[in-house]
């Protein structure tokens, strides 16, 4: 599967958005603009990707601004893939 649609299918999962992930576009924002995007759903979000993508995330990788936008997001599953 595509990335970007497994990366999709991951927040749709985790955040239990009942399909909506799907009609998300690369620019859309997420930290911040959705609602079920809190702290603890993060925690959640970071331990489903690597368990999906097989990859592990060191604390300081994360900030802000990797959920900033799907778009974001997906670029930081990439670099995680070919590091």
């Amino acid at each position: 599967m595509e990335i970007r649609n497994e990366v999709v299918a991951i927040l749709d999962e985790v955040l239990s958005l009942k399909g909506r992930a799907a009609d998300l576009a690369l620019d859309a924002p997420l930290l911040g603009a959705l609602p079920e995007l809190d702290s603890m759903a993060v925690v959640s979000l970071i331990t489903t990707l690597e368990e999906r993508f097989a990859f592990t995330v060191d604390d300081d990788e994360i900030d802000g601004s990797v959920f900033a936008s799907l778009a974001t997001l997906i670029d930081f599953v990439r670099r995680k893939l070919a590091a």
